[in-house]
């Protein structure tokens, strides 16, 4: 049944079983899907799971440090596979790319006991070939809706791979999506499984809490992160900090507000072209307005670099608008930091607002009057952080996710054995 089931009440005996578990991710590089699907990994294997993870690419070069610890087994298949044909049919070939993995998967080893997907429903079919494996599918969001559907050509391009997803995604033992946003998008989209009884389980994404410690400074620092997409929305951070500066600049020489910057920092891929273009747009923005020289931008940091930056801004500006969850202000609250983030989406189910950060109408002004507020009190900013630590700690760690993870491994792989 692909609806889902209850995570609760199982057995001791459902509890104490060692499962061998596979997870399917088509590219393990740097995102907020690949940090879920990492903290799944090793969160099964810390249930005592074994655990292995199959992708069509993994740098280790640029990847979470987790996935390059032993912990659980990353293996690649596929990665000489296109990942587009002239920056065109995107979607044909990460379908392609998901297929090869699921099928090496399916011929190159023996039988797994659950088998968790994301991202690409279409090898859903080709996993349940083995009658053996319970197949659980993560929705981070409708890829149709995610898909641009402007022209006539791209309609029909589009069609057969919108109808596909839907119908490989009802074929899955169990659904889970990352926010209650996400599950209301689910049921809006996917009429036909929404008729069907098909619904599916919420199920948080989490932060590690414990990489984070008190920071040592509130600099007058805002810091955006994000991969460098357009639909990240990144130019309304610079476009809201310059006008925070056209308020410094009518104040009097030295003021300390003067002194402000802002970092963009961010999932940078040199083989995207989407990246290279507006990496090289939002340098432009910051030159027009005038802020150029106090505009960083820091592309593809490491965790330990991230968790620097965090320590030493003020607060964070979460931009994405309609983001179906957003991981960062989890990251953000973590590190005792505010986040300003658009009141709609993910981030309205994560963010307080006024009491661990702002949720804003996606405009440069609202941001900006919100990251002054923060400016002209010092302690508020130190009061929110610290309000954002506690609420992620009791609803965001790894812990809470890990172990309602595990009651859903466990329970659809019992339904399996009854």
């Amino acid at each position: 049944m692909a609806a889902a089931g209850g995570a609760a009440g199982e057995s001791s005996a459902t509890k104490a079983k060692r499962l061998r578990v596979a997870v399917i991710h088509p590219d393990l590089g740097i995102g907020g899907a690949e940090r879920l699907i990492v903290d799944a990994a090793c969160q099964l294997a810390s249930h005592g799971h074994d655990v292995h993870v199959f992708t069509s690419h993994h740098d280790k070069n640029r990847c979470f440090e987790e996935t390059v610890s032993g912990l659980f087994p990353v293996i690649v298949y596929g990665d000489f596979l296109p990942r587009h044909v002239f920056y065109r049919f995107h979607a044909v070939c990460a379908y392609l790319r998901c297929l090869f993995v699921a099928l090496c998967v399916l011929l190159r080893w023996p039988s797994f006991d659950v088998i968790v997907v994301d991202q690409v429903s279409v090898v859903i079919p080709l996993l349940k070939l083995k009658p053996s494996s319970k197949i659980i599918f993560y929705c981070h969001f409708p890829d149709l809706l995610l898909a641009q559907h402007t022209t006539m050509l791209r309609r029909l391009y589009r069609k057969p791979i919108d109808m596909i997803e839907e119908a490989t995604t009802g074929m899955a033992d169990l659904i889970l999506v990352n926010s209650k946003f996400t599950a209301a998008t689910f049921a809006r989209t996917f009429l036909g499984l929404h008729a069907r009884g098909i619904e599916p389980a919420v199920l948080y994404p989490a932060v590690s809490v414990e990489q984070f410690h008190e920071p040592r400074a509130y600099k007058l620092n805002f810091l955006s992160i994000n991969r460098f997409e357009r639909k990240k929305n990144l130019d309304l951070a610079i476009s809201a900090f310059s006008l925070l500066c056209s308020v410094a600049s009518k104040l009097p020489p030295g003021d300390a507000l003067q002194e402000a910057t802002l970092t963009v920092a961010g999932g940078y891929d040199m083989r995207l072209k989407e990246n290279v273009e507006y990496l090289e747009e939002l340098k432009r923005l910051a030159e027009t307005e005038g802020i150029s020289g106090q505009v960083k931008f820091v592309t593809s940091c490491s965790t330990s670099e991230r968790n620097e930056l965090l320590s030493n801004c003020l607060c964070v500006l979460y931009t994405p608008k309609d983001e179906h969850f957003g991981i960062v202000p989890l990251e953000a609250m973590a590190a005792y930091k505010p986040v300003i983030a658009c009141n709609s989406g993910g981030p309205v189910e994560t963010v307080m607002n006024e009491v661990t950060g702002f949720l804003c109408s996606p405009s440069p002004t609202e941001f900006s009057k919100a990251m002054l507020k923060l400016v002209n009190d010092h302690d508020l900013a130190v009061r929110m952080g610290k309000q954002a630590r506690d609420h992620v700690v009791q609803k965001f760690s790894t812990k809470t996710f890990g172990d309602l993870l595990n009651s859903y491994v466990l329970n659809v792989h019992h339904e399996r054995m009854e």
